[in-house]
Order: C-alpha cells, then sequence, then structure tokens
C-alpha cells in the first residue's frame, strides 16, 4: 500500500488574517482616542465659559457695590481687569428701576454676559433687589 503525504500550501492567509486584525483593532482604538480628545476639548470649553459667566457675574457685583453707595451711579465700567479677563458693564433705566448688563470675557476669549433688572431703593443705605438676572441670552 502506498501512502501519500498531501502537501498543502499556505499561501499567507494566517498572514493576511493577523495583518486584517491588527488593522481592525487600530481602527477601534484610533477611534477610542478622537472621542476622548472631543471630549476633553468639551470639558476645556465647559470650563473656560464658566470662567467667562464668573467674570461677567463678578462686573455685576461691582456694579451692585457702586450703586449701593450712590444709586445715581451710571457710569458703568469698560473692560475692567479680573481674574485674567476683562468685563465691560453698562446701566440704563430711570431709578428706581435699572437694567445692569456685564459682559465678561475670559483669558482665552470666551464670552458670556450677564443682565438684571433690579429696584433700587430711594433712601441710604441703597438696597438692591433683582427682579429678573438672564445669563447668557
Amino acid at each position: 500500500m502506498l501512502i501519500m503525504k498531501i502537501k498543502r500550501k499556505h499561501n499567507g492567509s494566517v498572514m493576511l488574517m493577523a495583518v486584517y486584525v491588527i488593522a481592525m483593532m487600530s481602527a477601534l482604538v484610533i477611534g477610542m482616542l478622537q472621542m476622548n480628545t472631543e471630549e476633553i476639548q468639551l470639558m476645556q470649553n465647559h470650563v473656560n465659559l464658566a470662567g467667562a459667566t464668573a467674570t461677567a457675574e463678578a462686573g455685576l457685583n461691582d456694579a451692585f457695590y457702586e450703586l449701593r453707595n450712590d444709586s445715581g451711579w451710571t457710569t458703568g465700567f469698560t473692560d475692567k481687569v479680573f481674574n485674567g479677563g476683562t468685563y465691560s458693564v453698562t446701566v440704563a433705566g430711570t431709578l428706581p428701576r435699572l437694567m445692569v448688563q456685564s459682559t465678561g470675557t475670559s483669558a482665552q476669549s470666551f464670552v458670556a454676559r450677564v443682565e438684571a433688572d433690579v429696584t433700587v431703593s430711594t433712601s441710604s443705605p441703597y438696597i438692591i433687589r433683582v427682579d429678573n438676572l438672564r445669563v447668557n441670552e
């Protein structure tokens, strides 16, 4: 009886499969890195906008301080430095009802606006009541 040996040819199919698996894993890892990069950028934008909003609120508080000392104060502020950024404040209306608007700019150039409709008391010390507060509208 004659036994023949059968030779099988492996024309690189194992290598092709390995390359395919590596390519798929690489695509998966790259996709995950891209998602993480976008999440980090979104978080940085959120932090920078929160900084601009805090700066705008500081401008509003600064204006309230001035109004508590002098209810006729309507000068406002222009590019007053705060926390690495700046804020500008305008005061409009007639006593006792005023509209105070503060625009804050962060060090990274993010901008936020805070507006308050207020009522100022007629006697010293001037008490300020905030009737309506709008943030980034």
